[in-house]
């Protein structure tokens, strides 16, 4: 199948189906400017939103934000709380806009110790956006690359015989993870950190990387393009050998 392109400022580029973004330099932001980690976090969010929304205009169909890892939680109480209420605010005050753009939201991560009001408002907006068709959210919160592999072992195990493990195939695999999503065609991680970090490691095995140095508050629609110009000129190759 041809891959979707689209015209930017009279160039073509390629539009991949899935993007994922580790939301990263939120605090060191925040340093720069004098300010608390918990006003970085709140900048984050406010882009966050905004860049969403002109990603799905760019006809990518597909994100993944990586928002909170299981490690985050060894953060300060002050930071971990905040980060908490901004999701349950994610959660309570965009539903509108989700409807509004037929945005469907969904989630990639493990309830514990995640507070019970976060676990509440996360399946309830799940629930609410489960029929729209435009585009799909997913955020990674209390989110492991590693535990989710096991987790999905886990369920193989309860779920099949020693016979029926044998004939598992990687396309069945994918199925048993947090979400069934296309693999991940372009993976940005902003700040400057070059480094995966435990996110989405089965579904990245063939992605393409893109670092910029930008901080994430940062991170805006021109930035973004940028990135899609870069995917463009890379040569996909899927694992095998170009022949010259």
């Amino acid at each position: 199948m041809n891959p979707k392109t689209l015209e930017l400022n009279g160039q073509i580029v390629k539009i991949p189906r899935h993007v994922a973004i580790i939301v990263d330099g939120n605090g060191r932001w925040a340093k720069e400017r004098g300010l608390t980690r918990m006003q970085g976090h709140d900048a984050g969010f406010k882009n966050l939103k905004a860049l969403a929304n002109h990603i799905f205009d760019r006809g990518i169909e597909y994100i993944s934000f990586y928002v909170f890892s299981t490690e985050n939680f060894k953060r300060s109480k002050e930071e971990v709380g905040h980060l908490m209420d901004i999701f349950v605010l994610l959660c309570r005050h965009e539903l509108k806009t989700f409807m509004k753009n037929n945005i469907r939201v969904i989630f990639s991560g493990g309830d514990e110790p995640l507070p019970q009001k976060v676990i509440e408002a996360r399946d309830w907006i799940a629930e609410q956006t489960k029929n729209n068709t435009a585009g799909t959210i997913n955020f990674c919160l209390n989110y492991g690359g590693r535990a989710e592999i096991v987790n999905a072992v886990k369920k193989i195990a309860r779920d099949k015989t020693p016979e029926e493990i044998e004939e598992l195939t990687e396309q069945e695999f994918s199925k048993y993870l947090y979400q069934d999503l296309p693999d991940v065609d372009l993976m940005i991680r902003t700040s400057g950190e070059l480094r995966l970090s435990n996110f989405l490691l089965w579904q990245n095995s063939y992605a393409e990387f893109y670092f910029p140095k930008t901080k994430f508050p940062d991170f805006h629609e021109d930035d973004f393009d940028q990135a899609l110009v870069e995917y463009t000129s890379r040569d996909r190759r899927f694992g095998g050998i170009k022949n010259n």
